[in-house]
């Protein structure tokens, strides 16, 4: 099994495949409560039609990833996070899997999921769920709609390989500091006694999770971390792949979990995005952190289209 740190509310979702145990990022574990110092970090919260919650006869599920605002309408996040997101409610799986609008980000501290309750709905009204939600979410301020894009070379099967996602806000959002991308191959410098530069990742995902509990998420934290690879894991030894330190050490303490997918890597005390967390160990979320390198060619390339406006598929 491989997980992503993609979290379903109430649920972790985990996917199937020949990856190991690589599996998509969740929450940070053994971090501190963030608060205000990175307002452009936020938590995305999403509907994947096509997708199955077992609470329902009909298929449709919601989910939540973390992501960085780097412009007043550019969110950056992992590919996974973006991938098959619906279009008013019907599924883009077919049409490639991007182009959905049924994703919003909040970049509060702790979002407000008020009027957010399954329990209504279950087991057979999962479309007036979804009709509920959509109004409730494009009612509330804080709650920022847009449009859902993974990396063009995106495949879902092997989710690592290209593991970016953008959203594209349908309108701004205006802070005095964003997230800004790190430059070409700009992880390289960090080896030997530099791979103890401190990282932080920052996410809403889980603060604890077992077989059997779940505790914390829905709220930004922040976690201290160092490389500990540039090599993939997992037999996965990609280019892109990069592994953080997982554990409860000084001056590295903390890690990611289920939720924490999308959200960045960033060089300690900056606002400099080197990564997105993209995979992790279930279920217990220990061990190392996988993260998608953003400093390669074709990220660069590719989220430079995204800045300008000029990624073809806008606009689909």
């Amino acid at each position: 099994m491989r997980q992503r740190t993609i979290r379903r509310l109430s649920l972790l979702a985990g996917v199937v495949a020949a990856l190991a145990m690589a599996a998509p990022a969740v929450a940070i574990t053994n971090g501190q409560l963030d608060g205000n110092d990175h307002p452009y970090v936020g938590e995305l919260f999403f509907y994947v039609p096509d997708e199955v919650d077992p609470r329902f006869s009909d298929p449709g599920s919601w989910f939540s990833c973390s992501g960085t605002l780097i412009s007043p309408t550019v969110v950056i996040t992992a590919g996974h996070c973006t991938f098959g997101v619906g279009r008013n409610g019907a599924a883009t799986t077919e049409a490639g899997g991007f182009g959905g609008n049924d994703t919003w980000i909040s970049f509060g501290a702790e979002p407000d999921f008020s009027g957010i309750s399954s329990a209504p709905f279950i087991p057979d009204d999962n479309a007036g769920r979804y009709a509920h939600w959509r109004d409730l979410l494009n009612a509330n301020p804080t709650w920022h709609r847009g449009t859902a894009y993974p990396h063009p070379q995106f495949d879902n099967d092997a989710f690592y390989l290209h593991d970016a996602g953008v959203v594209i806000l349908d309108e701004p959002v205006r802070l005095p500091q964003y997230g800004t991308l790190a430059g070409l191959n700009y992880l390289d410098q960090f080896t030997g006694k530099a791979k103890q530069t401190v990282f932080n990742a920052v996410g809403y995902g889980l603060t604890y999770s077992r077989p059997k509990v779940e505790l914390g998420g829905d709220v930004r934290m922040i976690s201290a971390q160092k490389i500990n690879n540039t090599n993939g894991v997992y037999g996965v030894h990609d280019h892109s792949s990069i592994v953080f330190s997982n554990n409860n050490g000084a001056p590295h303490r903390g890690g990611t979990c289920s939720g924490d997918s999308g959200g960045p890597f960033l060089r300690g005390g900056t606002n400099i995005v080197v990564a997105v967390n993209s995979y992790g160990v279930p279920p217990n979320c220990t061990g190392g952190d996988g993260a998608y390198r953003i400093d390669q060619p074709d990220d660069v390339a590719w989220l430079a289209q995204v800045l300008a406006g000029t990624d073809p598929r806008f606009g689909d």
